[in-house]
Formats: C-alpha cells, sequence, structure tokens
C-alpha cells in the first residue's frame, strides 16, 4: 500500500491570497471535485511531510463555510488554515503586519430594538495545537489578537459599524469577511484543528483605496502566506495509529512502542507500579 502523506487545507479568497501560497509549494498537482467541480492544486511543502491542498474559494462567510465543508469532506485535511489581506483596527497594527486570529468573532448576530441594538455574540477559538505551533513559529513576529468577522467592507472608521465593533468587540484587532464561516464549518467537523492567519492591507478607513493601489495588498499576503508556512514547518502530523505514540526516547515509558494493542518493553524502562488489564480475548481463545 503507497504511503499516505498527511494533508493540510490551505484556504485563500483572492488570487494574490492564492498565489502567494502556492509560491511556496513543488510538485503540483491539479484536482477537481468530482461531482461539484471545485478545483484544488495539491503540492508539497519541502523540508516538511505536508502535502498541502491549496483552494482559491471567493470572498464572503457563507461561501467560505460551504467550501470549507466541502474541502473537509473531499480531501480529508488534519489542520485547516486560513490566509488572507484584513483591515487593520487597531493603531498598534501597522500595514503589512500579520495577525493570528486566537479568537474569530461572528459581528452581525443580535436583535434590532427601540432601544438600539442589541448584539448577540458568537465566537470560535483557535486550535490548541495550531496556535501552539503559531506562537512556537511566529514569537516576535505576529500578532496573537482575536479578529472580527462580517460580510461587509469596513472603509469609514466613523460609521456605525465600526463604533459598534469598538463597543462590542473591542479586543479585536482586525476585520475580514470569511472565517467565522471557516471556524464554524471546522468545528462542526469535529475532527480537523482551524487556524486564521491575516495580514493587514489596509486601516478599515477611508484611506483603505489609497492604501491597495499602493501594493498593500500583495505584501499583506505574502506576509501572511510566508507565516502560515512558517507554521507548517513547525506542526507535526498527528501519529498514525499502529505507530509509536511517543518518542521511545522520553517519558516513563523509555524504549518501548505502542502497537495497538499492546506495549512492548523490550529494551524500556520504567520507574513505579505497572499494571495491565486485559479487556477482551480474540475468537480462537488465546487472549492476545
Amino acid at each position: 500500500m503507497p504511503e499516505t502523506k498527511p494533508t493540510v487545507a490551505v484556504l485563500t479568497a483572492l488570487s494574490l491570497e492564492y498565489d502567494a501560497v502556492l509560491a511556496h509549494l513543488t510538485d503540483l498537482e491539479k484536482l477537481t471535485h468530482p461531482r461539484y467541480g471545485t478545483k484544488a492544486k495539491r503540492g508539497q511543502l519541502a523540508g516538511t511531510p505536508w502535502q498541502v491542498a491549496l483552494v482559491d474559494m471567493g470572498e464572503g462567510t457563507l461561501t467560505a463555510a460551504t467550501l470549507t465543508e466541502r474541502v473537509l469532506t473531499w480531501l480529508d485535511p488534519e489542520a485547516v488554515i486560513f490566509v488572507g489581506v484584513a483591515g487593520g483596527l487597531k493603531d498598534d497594527i501597522a500595514i503589512g503586519d500579520v495577525v493570528v486570529a486566537t479568537k474569530v468573532y461572528a459581528i452581525h448576530g443580535g436583535k434590532q430594538t427601540p432601544d438600539g441594538f442589541l448584539t448577540r455574540p458568537e465566537a470560535w477559538r483557535a486550535s490548541h495545537r495550531l496556535e501552539q505551533a503559531a506562537k512556537e513559529a511566529l514569537r516576535g513576529k505576529a500578532h496573537f489578537k482575536p479578529i472580527a468577522v462580517g460580510d461587509v467592507v469596513l472603509a469609514d472608521s466613523d460609521s456605525e459599524l465600526a463604533q459598534r465593533i469598538r463597543t462590542n468587540y473591542n479586543d479585536a484587532v482586525a476585520i475580514e469577511m470569511e472565517s467565522s464561516g471557516v471556524a464554524h464549518a471546522v468545528q462542526l467537523a469535529g475532527e480537523a484543528g482551524a487556524l486564521i492567519i491575516r495580514g493587514i492591507s489596509d486601516k478599515a478607513d477611508a484611506d483603505k483605496s489609497r492604501a491597495d493601489a499602493k501594493g498593500s495588498q500583495p505584501r499583506a499576503a505574502a506576509n501572511a502566506a510566508e507565516a502560515a508556512i512558517a507554521v507548517l514547518r513547525e506542526l507535526e502530523p498527528k501519529p498514525v495509529p499502529g505507530q509509536a505514540a511517543t518518542d521511545p526516547r522520553e517519558g516513563p515509558f523509555r524504549g518501548s512502542t505502542y502497537g495497538g494493542d499492546h506495549l512492548d518493553f523490550r529494551g524500556g524502562t520504567f520507574n513505579g507500579t505497572f499494571i495491565a488489564k486485559q479487556v477482551g480475548h480474540r475468537p480462537d481463545g488465546d487472549g492476545r
């Protein structure tokens, strides 16, 4: 049986984001969903065990949720990373900076009343496993902060929406349009973890178009892509069932391996009392 390499899905919303990630991959192959025609490119990340399935999903929360679920069932990645650009909401977050989302807020939920709009927040936290890899890989190189997500391009820092974000999501440092859909779909699937990495391309204000015209989007996308690649170089694939569950050089069972239904202690050492419990018999009755 041929070896199956671990897969991570990298999702983008814009072509420039897609191209920024694609530049890091080798041995590319084209993939097409057999029923829906969704396209992906799968390539290797040199120097790592990872193969990367790259998908340009398009913009918007609903599109992101739908296609994330499709990618999960189609390509079965063990992790999902969304790479893209975003508008910055804080003065200390500069254009070109990278934000790794520790929390993703969906900002449009609520109830409109005569007394005003009552916010009903929803939020998703980053996968602990992926966040830990990101912190190790990007220490001192990225901001680890919450981000706000809604189906809107924010280009007015004095607007009612901007004020609502400052009031109800005051720890959010960036705003974009897809990540709540990605995070929700991954959470419902229950297996893969999700991580959102965004490069800041503007300040979500009236100068957005001017910043875009100066080439801020390609720069922000390139920075986000480089950050994602650094995370993947740090991230270790999940153990394969039947292989060693721990490094045999470390831990209380040094030198032992886990083979699915037994522990092999030949050449291993451990301290303390060890109790083995037989939980079942094979049909032939030999108890192994």
